[in-house]
């Protein structure tokens, strides 16, 4: 009984697909035309999107001498220097973390693109002309004769973009990655123009190199100010010489960070001006559009055949 059971569901299958390859085959010329139609639609798209090129940079954490020094000083002086804001533990890989994350981040990438004037190119580029190497700027959101915005602008916002929206931009286009194995670290921006993207990445490492190297600065000055005021407090001598050699440290890491711009990252390999686009993917753009057609074509059809179907059922 079972047996038999199981054969009229097997035969059953096997009339619900050969009745569903017939609708299909029916329909054929529906589901050529619509695949069509999308493959056509699909390939005008991917060919109507400009082209994107990438320039990256390889940089390694900076080894910074006088990290040893200060490590040594962290089992003899307890929580004093913690007290000082001296940062005993922190050695290069932490500083680059920290690096990599402010990057990243709304407020460094606000300070980086007003302090090089990088608003037009970031937000209103929109093409790149191979033959002048010149951005092709959008003229319904920037006027260049008058070096002003002109866009319409969405609600809430202003017509010049708004630091929010400069930093979408921003984000889309600076990728940062670290090879686990040797620590080397990948910084990549991606822009129409090969030329702006190499300049770009080159000011980014420029960039954060400073603002780590003033951010040290500024905690060295603040240590050294607070740990003279606490000699200044105490007659106890060996407290005393704990806190000279705290600030001779400390003086040691404010020279370590003038002599040299590269501060957190140093750079193994400049960035190129890329001749080879990494965006679009016009191949697969046009893969998937048919893809998507095709299967709009196949619902298609079989509602409309049921839809049919259906309706006639009704009408009898």
């Amino acid at each position: 009984m079972k047996s038999e059971i199981q054969e009229m569901h097997h035969n059953n299958d096997e009339i619900n697909l050969r009745e569903l390859f017939s609708i299909l085959w029916l329909g054929k010329w529906w589901i050529i035309i619509i695949s069509f139609i999308f493959a056509v639609g699909s390939v005008f798209y991917a060919l109507s999107l400009p082209n994107e090129y990438k320039s990256e940079v390889i940089v390694k954490a900076v080894n910074k001498e006088g990290g040893n020094s200060l490590m040594s000083l962290s089992s003899q002086l307890g929580g004093i220097a913690s007290l000082a804001g001296v940062n005993l533990g922190a050695g290069e890989s932490s500083d680059a973390v920290v690096a990599m994350e402010i990057i990243k981040t709304w407020s460094f990438a606000e300070s980086f693109i007003y302090e090089y004037q990088l608003q037009v190119p970031i937000f209103a580029a929109k093409g790149w002309n191979p033959s002048s190497k010149k951005i092709i700027v959008d003229a319904e959101l920037y006027n260049e004769e008058s070096q002003k915005w002109i866009r319409n602008p969405p609600k809430g916002k202003t017509i010049e973009p708004t630091s929010w929206e400069l930093y979408q931009k921003y984000k889309d286009n600076v990728s940062i990655n670290q090879n686990k194995e040797t620590g080397l670290i990948k910084i990549g921006v991606s822009h129409y123009s090969p030329h702006f993207a190499k300049k770009w990445v080159e000011l980014l490492v420029k960039k954060i190199n400073a603002h780590m190297k003033e951010s040290a600065l500024q905690a060295s000055n603040k240590s050294i100010k607070y740990l003279e005021s606490q000699i200044a407090k105490t007659s106890v001598a060996e407290i005393r010489a704990v806190f000279s050699q705290l600030i001779q440290e400390q003086h040691k890491k404010k020279m370590l960070a003038q002599v040299s711009d590269e501060y957190v990252f140093k750079t193994i390999s400049n960035a190129k001006i890329a001749e080879q686009k990494v965006k679009p993917k016009r191949a697969i753009i046009c893969i998937a559009g048919t893809m998507v057609g095709f299967f709009i074509a196949v619902i298609f059809v079989l509602f409309n055949f049921f839809f049919r179907k259906s309706k006639s059922s009704l009408n009898m």
